[in-house]
């Protein structure tokens, strides 16, 4: 009876507070609905009138909201598929090969992330520059395709799996590829999907980089397009929130079904054995 009373006051509290978080995404949710006037009415109300989608048409006609979200889309999917190549192919190496120079490898690795982004930023852009890859998809990928996180993450998962399966896998004639591929990868899927989910939104929200080498608008990501936004002659507060409903809809659906997997993934790797 008293567990049954301490978990009816816990799933109010997770209530009460999940609530309270997201309500100022409610309240935005709730102005993109109204009109201007309704908006400035004081005090503010909370619920609009009537359900008005003219916020929502402006942004469609203000800047091409659908062409930023194919490009966000594009690169991120592109990014996270390529981190998991790279985190995956560097953690088995070092998790199950043995070769010169190991250990002082990954501690290099490992050092970079120490290396702010802002650090290496200017360096980034001149090299995709001289490869004339400004203004195209590739540059706004390259970059991003492998990192130290990453590579750790995968590695310490590597860890935990016994390496009597993988000389197993070589009695049966398995390649290291086919091991990787066919037996190590599916046994973990909950940290790939945790790399996946936080390297798809981590990109999804990229500002500075796709700035610094984007200039034509049909190559702008979204995070830049909302700028635009602001750059209009006419400023409408319902249209601002209205953009930034639209951008969020996809990080958020993306995060609500990979939960489990980034909670999983997260957690996988804190013990071996």
């Amino acid at each position: 009876m008293e567990n049954k009373k301490n978990n009816i006051i816990l799933l109010i509290t997770n209530i009460a507070v999940g609530l309270l978080i997201i309500s100022p995404i409610l309240y935005a949710l709730s102005v993109t609905f109204m009109t201007t006037d309704q908006i400035h009415t004081m005090p503010p109300k909370f619920l609009p009138k009537s359900f008005f989608l003219g916020n929502y048409k402006e942004v469609v006609a203000a800047i091409p909201i659908f062409r930023f979200i194919f490009n966000s889309f594009l690169v991120s999917t592109a990014v996270t598929i390529g981190q998991i190549i790279t985190s995956c192919l560097s953690a088995y190496a070092f998790a199950f090969y043995e070769f010169k120079g190991k250990k002082v490898l990954f501690i290099i690795i490992i050092a970079t992330v120490m290396v702010p982004g802002e650090a290496i930023i200017i360096s980034n852009y001149l090299t995709i520059s001289s490869l004339n890859l400004l203004d195209t998809y590739t540059g706004l990928i390259l970059p991003y395709l492998t990192s130290a996180m990453g590579i750790f993450m995968m590695r310490q998962y590597f860890l935990t799996v016994p390496i009597e399966l993988k000389e197993a896998s070589i009695i049966d004639g398995c390649t290291g590829l086919q091991f990787l591929t066919k037996i190590l990868m599916p046994i973990s899927k909950p940290i790939i999907g945790s790399l996946g989910i936080y390297m798809f939104l981590l990109t999804w929200n990229q500002y500075m980089w796709p700035l610094l080498i984007t200039s034509k608008p049909e190559m702008r990501t979204v995070q830049i397009g909302m700028t635009m936004l602001q750059s209009s002659e006419v400023q409408s507060f319902g249209m601002m929130l209205a953009g930034i409903i639209i951008i969020i809809i996809p990080s958020i659906f993306i995060f609500i079904i990979g939960q489990k997997q980034l909670i999983d993934g997260m957690t996988s790797g804190s013990v071996k054995g």
